[in-house]
């Protein structure tokens, strides 16, 4: 699930940011600390696997977006979005910030992206269709009453079409502000 596109800000100040995955199982989960001037157990560092050899550590801080609020466990299948234009110290395994992280859910895909016009994906591989049942909302769980085109988003969706790109018709998208 790779989503690369160039870092640039377009009409309006919308930074476009440059999401990448990495899925696996999570191996460990422990404090870590970013600062000398922060406060203990604030941010948590979270090795992955991908079950081929590859390992990534994602550190997750108060601001990474944890899709459905929930409890990541050390043996939860994961998917971690990051932007692969940000500053990352060159040691291995490799270490990212995480934007954005998913716990592996049957019949619910993850899609962190920006979303153009038409609403399609940079990566031109899903559009969206959205229907009135689809929940649209800030981070912070409230609502969004604009028009989430031309946005970085999280989709939150389930079946799609066959089509080129993909149709789908999302469960709910998270605006990135």
């Amino acid at each position: 699930m790779n989503n690369l596109y160039k870092h640039e800000l377009l009409s309006g100040g919308i930074k476009v940011t440059n999401f990448q995955s990495f899925s696996g199982i999570v191996t460990m989960i422990s404090d870590f600390t970013i600062g000398i001037n922060e406060e203990a157990g604030c941010n948590k560092l979270v090795s992955v696997d991908n079950g081929y050899g590859t390992l990534i550590n994602f550190i997750i801080t108060p601001d990474t977006y944890v899709v459905d609020h929930v409890m990541l466990s050390v043996g939860d299948r994961i998917t971690g979005f990051y932007d692969m234009d940000a500053p990352a110290p060159l040691i291995f395994p490799p270490q990212f910030r995480a934007i954005v992280m998913a716990k592996d859910t049957p019949y619910q895909n993850i899609k962190v992206s920006y979303f153009n016009s038409q609403l399609e994906s940079s990566d031109s591989k899903l559009r969206l269709n959205i229907a009135p049942s689809t929940q649209i909302v800030l981070r912070n769980g409230q609502a969004f009453t604009m028009n989430p085109s031309n946005r970085n988003l999280i989709v939150v969706y389930g079946p799609t079409t066959k089509s080129i790109p993909a149709q789908t018709t999302p469960y709910k998208i998270i605006v990135i502000c």
